[in-house]
């Protein structure tokens, strides 16, 4: 029962930042996605697509499916913001988030309380019976944490 309780409360926060970010990028214009978050810094675009990223690559981390998108790591992941590289469209951004966090949803979903304590694929099984507590549910709680953070700073684009 503590295992089930405590999941619950890790996917709630999960779902409401996601729920937060979610609309504040269908409330933004895509002009405001072009602009920086503040002077110097990324712009909403990279930081759209950088959360999507991070998130598309949880589906081949926790075993459920390939990557759906693997093509925006090299843009979002590997290199910064004004690397001159092509990003796709504010559009296009938008339809990856949505299936993205569609997807991750339904495979959530069919999780039981006592999968998410189990490794992912970047710990190696020797790592994780030393430390057991690199599992799938740390990983979620890091991710929620790194949702949170751009969310408040993609909030300086909504006027």
């Amino acid at each position: 029962m503590k295992q089930e309780l405590f999941v619950k409360l890790i996917l709630d926060s999960w779902n409401s930042n996601l729920s937060r970010v979610t609309d504040l990028v269908h409330t933004l214009t895509d002009e405001q996605l072009q602009k920086e978050v503040s002077p110097g810094r990324n712009t909403g675009i990279y930081l759209l697509g950088h959360l999507t990223a991070v998130n598309d690559r949880l589906l081949a981390m926790f075993n459920f499916e390939p990557q759906l998108y693997p093509q925006l790591d090299e843009v979002f992941l590997t290199s910064p913001d004004k690397a001159g590289k092509e990003m796709p469209s504010a559009a296009d951004l938008r339809s990856y988030w949505k299936k993205v966090n569609e997807t991750l949803s339904g495979h959530f979903t069919n999780l039981q309380p006592d999968d998410w304590f189990k490794k992912h694929n970047s710990v190696s099984d020797e790592d994780f019976a030393k430390e057991p507590h690199r599992n799938r549910l740390n990983v979620l709680i890091s991710r929620n944490n790194h949702l949170s953070y751009h969310f408040g700073q993609m909030i300086f684009l909504k006027k």
